[in-house]
């Protein structure tokens, strides 16, 4: 028997769902930074930049980032790590890591970028001293054997950062709605000739595990010193977690 999963709102077989995901991705890629500052006021940039404060990347160390799309968290990893580190910058979506991977090289930055599946890492056990993934948790149809597999790879000691969409304080969850549910669409259409896409993405959100679901499935999957920090009353939430 085929299992199913969410599509957004949608019931779907487990196989389609990547494809389903894939043709979201695909035809949002040329567009996605643009459509990011406009429909987040630019609030992405702030959420980003508290996730690379929290993650302290020094000299030297390896770093994971999986769903890295346009590059925002690898560009500043590579930085941070330096000529002695090895920044991956990750994505099941090569349309999305083409428009990565060449930010970075505009940047002057030369990282190894790799097209793989979050639930399946091509990595070696014990490998990375911070693994990150920004906005692309909620895609992933198995969360939790991604999440088994982030910790799988990383050092002991090392750290997982999981950016992410969240459940919204209730006072907000009325107008947060109707700007999800209308305004974002129309944006898509308008800017991106793409509302559905977007629409998507408000479902998407509203069917990723709120913040306190995530963490248990964080604590499940073997991680420690687990926590998250809300940001923009619960828009999105940074979580983290330890591999002792």
């Amino acid at each position: 028997m085929t299992n199913t999963t969410h599509f957004g709102y949608k019931t779907v077989n487990e196989d389609d769902k990547v494809k389903e995901v894939a043709k979201v991705f695909h035809s949002v890629a040329a567009k996605y930074d643009i459509m990011n500052d406009l429909l987040s006021g630019g609030l992405h940039r702030i959420w980003k930049a508290f996730t690379i404060a929290n993650a302290a990347v020094r000299p030297g160390m390896k770093v994971l980032d999986i769903a890295g799309g346009t590059g925002d968290l690898a560009k500043a990893f590579a930085k941070a790590a330096g000529s002695t580190g090895e920044v991956w910058l990750t994505d099941i979506n090569e349309s999305m890591l083409r428009v990565g991977r060449d930010r970075l090289l505009n940047k002057g930055l030369v990282t190894p970028t790799l097209i793989c599946d979050a639930e399946k890492l091509p990595f070696p056990d014990n490998y990375f001293d911070r693994v990150s993934v920004a906005f692309g948790l909620r895609n992933m149809t198995h969360k939790d054997v991604a999440l088994s597999e982030m910790r799988r790879v990383l050092k002991p000691g090392g750290k997982l950062l999981v950016l992410e969409f969240s459940k919204v304080d209730p006072v907000l969850q009325k107008p947060y709605d109707f700007y999800s549910f209308t305004v974002l669409p129309w944006m898509g259409q308008k800017v991106a000739n793409d509302s559905e896409s977007y629409r998507y993405l408000a479902e998407s959100i509203r069917m990723h595990p709120d913040q306190e679901t995530l963490k248990t499935m964080m604590q499940a999957a073997g991680l420690e010193r687990v926590q998250y920090y809300n940001l923009t009353a619960g828009v999105a939430a940074l979580h983290t977690g330890i591999k002792m």
